[in-house]
């Protein structure tokens, strides 16, 4: 396949188009975790050369998608379910911590709160001009920027590798809420939390948070119940 570059002064770079198109193999799971990203043959899909595919896959890497296995190559990030249960407990153990940490907001946090409402604003325009990547990206930044309503720049640092190790996980599990339950229950559920969070009581939030977290969904092909985490 080759790679679609639009002509024009801002039409986006071979590395930017081969980054995203790899995105989103992996994200809708085209490519599954733990498998070799042979350069040759990707090569030959999207008729490029090989320095821009080095550089995408780079980008990649520093996204949590893809890892580096001396001299064997690339391949896709691949995390065990209990890796996966795991860095979604400590994703909730740090926003809980934020938010015990941020609220009740004083005015001057107010700016904080906005980076939220932005966030949130960003996956609903995603959704709606069908951008599953720009989504996703909003989702993982959403959930980054209520650990950064703490003021906290340990805290964000923290909280920075966890979001991307659970980049795949999130975008498949926020995919798949949208097939079985609808396009917006995903919006619907973020919507709630930030309802939570600018009534600025700690506990309603916290019970927000709760009530965000670990979702199960009936899947008919597997017929059993899978866990799916927002």
């Amino acid at each position: 396949m080759a790679v679609d570059i639009s002509d024009g002064l801002h039409a986006p770079s071979l590395v930017e188009v081969t980054t995203r198109q790899l995105r989103e193999e992996i994200l809708s799971g085209e490519l599954t975790p733990g498998q070799r990203l042979i350069e040759e043959q990707i090569r030959k899909r999207y008729a490029i050369s090989r320095a821009p595919l080095r550089e995408a896959l780079r980008l990649l890497a520093q996204q949590g998608l893809v890892e580096h296995l001396p001299r064997r190559g690339a391949r896709v990030t691949e995390w065990s379910d209990t890796d996966i249960d795991e860095l979604f407990g400590l994703r909730a153990v740090l926003e809980r911590h934020a938010i015990m940490l941020a609220l009740p907001l004083i005015p001057q946090a107010a700016q904080r709160l906005e980076a939220v409402r932005d966030r949130l604003e960003e996956m609903r325009a995603a959704d709606q001009a069908g951008d599953q990547l720009r989504k996703d990206d909003a989702h993982r930044a959403f959930h980054a920027a209520v650990v950064g309503l703490a003021g906290n720049r340990q805290l964000d640092l923290a909280m920075e590798p966890i979001l991307l190790k659970l980049q795949r996980p999130m975008a498949l599990n926020l995919r798949r809420e949208a097939k079985l339950v609808g396009p917006q229950a995903g919006i619907r559920r973020h919507e709630h939390l930030l309802a939570a969070l600018e009534s600025n009581d700690r506990d309603a939030v916290l019970a927000a948070l709760d009530a965000h977290g670990p979702r199960r969904f009936l899947v008919p092909e597997a017929v059993s119940l899978q866990p799916t985490y927002g």
